[in-house]
């Protein structure tokens, strides 16, 4: 797999004339030169239903006047850049209004996307209709016709329907439409069916081509929708709603899963589809560059025009980034992630929702922010090498979860875990031993915490806390790190008190933190907290608790909270490779995330924990030596100034 791809889209409606007709082979070229890009997504059809060249299975764009994909082939593959072909799977504007009884409804007839004839947009299709069939001779056109390197179906996965071929299945099986656990079940044998038809589809002509299907989101804890893939493409635009702490929880979760993964941004300052749109190069030179901290290669979206004519300011500021792409690109081939924690995903332990993004967001946004190693794992992942195991939140422990981290507890690992997670299912005991009896939800709202610690940044206090939490008492064999403080009362009617909320009555309520054989213990959804309010203390708090389990971080950086530090292994090349980045994104607009200034970092300090003697330590890929310091299985070193993203090689 390429390290510079981008994705071309070319969603053109059939109002628009005279498609193409500014196509210049030698444009094209030099455009992709101008970028340095070495791999190109193209379009066979696009969401509108349109073919891109000639076609049987499907119809051409009605003015488009030659064959456009296969140009595009000829000219990317004449100067050696790659081109695997998009087809739009889920969507098919043209097929929709012809047979609107493939689509996808919902149980009021409601249609998904779009949601009737009258307004503007898409209309996903069903594939448990006869148009599994087209779209299976479509992708079987281009893969037999043109030498494409690789093939992108797009808007797919398990989905919710109700159309009348589905309500006809679930009733010739001798189920009711109303029963959700046998819809649910058609929806999966659904979906796998399609990812089987589109496997025929491509590999009995050509085995081994890549093939990936994007539903959007790689689904943490399902590794059987993961591996209907050859690798992984991470929809991450940060300026499309994304945010800059959606990538690093895909990604932290992909490469463990031992698959090519590409990171997927745009060009855009918004989203797709932005015609006229730019993001500033700073922002596309730092996203790129947390592609590669994070062991992934990138492909940014770009919008071809419907003449066909590539944007030379699209290409200038694509160029600027993977330039430097292409000087690093050795240090990040063939990489695997060193860690010392595991954030066991909350969605990836069964909990999809709200609350589970919550916590999983919050979560991965404290370990950032305390420049923690960490990977993003589900219940098939081995636990092993980690000293820590977060649990966040919201995961109650079923048997054979406790099974697995019974075993990682008595290797010697230690879990974090926060609100409900570490419960049994039913809330009436804890699963694990954190010291501590649970005794049911408290009803303050908010209550606060006065921790046995002080914080870094403040003296100490009755901190509050907004999330839910749970009541406990703790064991002879617990510590209590801090006690849990309840409001007077709670916000009513007859009862409130100033502008927010009722200050804390002083009265220790039991404890809010607490340390047992397990590892830690703290009562409220502190990380789902965080995800909402960013509260300081919450940050520190849950800092102190990782920090009291952790016997030794193998990285420790004076890096501001906004940086980002990873560190990977190149194991042929005997080699471990210290990322460090630093960015800081600004709300424009509405809710849009836009980094413009890179600003200069000096003075910041590394020490790395190293299993053997380093021989050498030098940037990269400026491969200039850097002075190092070398005692007590740790390796020291001040970095120069340096601004957006600096590698640091560790040669053993």
């Amino acid at each position: 797999m390429r390290f510079r791809q981008v994705h071309l889209d070319f969603h053109t409606s059939e109002a628009i004339e005279e498609i193409g007709s500014h196509f210049s082979k030698q444009q094209f070229q030099e455009m992709l030169q101008l970028g340095h890009v070495d791999s190109i997504t193209v379009f066979s059809k696009c969401h509108h239903g349109w073919a891109y060249h000639p076609s049987t299975a499907n119809e051409m764009h009605p003015h488009l006047s030659f064959d456009l994909l296969g140009a595009q082939i000829e000219a990317a593959h004449e100067i050696g850049v790659k081109t695997p072909v998009y087809l739009s799977a889920g969507l098919d504007e043209k097929l929709a209004r012809r047979h609107p009884e493939w689509l996808i409804r919902d149980p009021q007839e409601k249609l998904s996307w779009s949601p009737d004839f009258m307004t503007p947009g898409y209309h996903q299709f069903c594939m448990n209709t006869p148009y599994l069939d087209i779209l299976a001779a479509q992708v079987r056109e281009v893969v037999t016709r043109y030498d494409a390197d690789g093939i992108f179906l797009d808007i797919v996965g398990v989905r919710e329907c109700y159309c009348q071929s589905c309500v006809a299945e679930i009733r010739r099986r001798g189920f009711d439409p109303r029963d959700l656990e046998a819809m649910r079940t058609l929806w999966e044998e659904t979906y796998f069916r399609y990812a089987k038809a589109m496997d025929e589809a491509v590999h009995a002509i050509k085995p081994g081509l890549p093939v990936f299907h994007n539903s959007g989101h790689v689904k943490r804890g399902r590794r059987d929708l993961v591996k209907l893939n050859t690798h992984l493409e991470l929809e991450s635009l940060p300026t499309g709603g994304w945010g800059y702490d959606h990538f690093p929880l895909s990604a932290r979760y992909a490469q463990g899963l031992g698959m090519d993964v590409l990171g997927m941004t745009g060009k855009f300052h918004t989203s797709w589809g932005e015609f006229g749109g730019y993001k500033h190069p700073n922002a596309l030179k730092y996203e790129t560059a947390l592609s590669l901290a994070n062991g992934a290669r990138i492909s940014i979206g770009d919008q071809l025009h419907p003449t066909g004519l590539m944007d030379l300011a699209t290409y200038t500021l694509i160029g600027e980034a993977f330039r430097e792409v292409e000087a690093k690109e050795a240090w990040c081939a063939d990489v695997t992630s060193i860690a010392d924690v595991a954030l066991l995903s909350a969605e990836a332990a069964g909990e999809p929702g709200t609350a589970g993004q919550q916590a999983d967001t919050g979560a991965v946004r404290i370990l950032l922010e305390g420049h923690y190693l960490f990977d993003v794992v589900d219940t098939e992942s081995d636990l092993s090498s980690y000293s820590v195991v977060i649990l966040p939140d919201v995961i109650t422990i079923d048997e054979p979860l406790k099974t697995k981290l019974t075993a990682y507890l008595a290797q010697g690992g230690k879990i974090l875990a926060t609100g409900r997670s570490g419960l049994s299912p039913d809330g009436s005991r804890f699963e694990l031993d954190f010291g501590a009896t649970p005794h049911g939800a408290f009803v303050s709202n908010p209550s606060y915490f006065r921790p046995d610690f002080e914080l870094p940044s403040l003296r100490n206090a009755s901190f509050v806390i907004y999330a839910d939490g749970q009541d406990i008492q703790l064991n002879s064999n617990g510590t209590s790190l801090g006690s849990r403080e309840n409001s007077y009362f709670n916000r009513d009617l007859f009862t409130f008190c100033s502008h927010q909320h009722t200050p804390s009555n002083l009265q220790d309520a039991g404890p809010g933190m607490v340390e047992g054989p397990a590892g830690v213990y703290a009562a409220w959804n502190l990380f789902a907290d965080y995800a909402l309010k960013g509260s300081l203390p919450v940050k520190e708090i849950l800092h102190y608790a990782l920090d009291r389990l952790l016997e030794r971080k193998t990285v420790r950086t004076n890096l501001p909270a906004q940086g980002v530090t990873t560190l990977q292994a190149q194991t042929d090349n005997n080699r471990w490779i210290h990322h460090l980045l630093y960015a800081s994104p600004v709300r424009r607009g509405q809710n849009v995330e836009v980094i413009e200034d890179l600003p200069v970092l000096s003075d910041i300090a590394a020490t790395v924990t190293v299993p053997a003697p380093v021989r050498e330590v030098y940037l990269a890929p400026q491969r200039t030596p850097l002075p190092f310091r070398q005692e007590n299985g740790s390796v020291h070193y001040t970095l120069p100034s340096w601004s957006c993203h600096q590698m640091v090689v560790l040669q053993f």
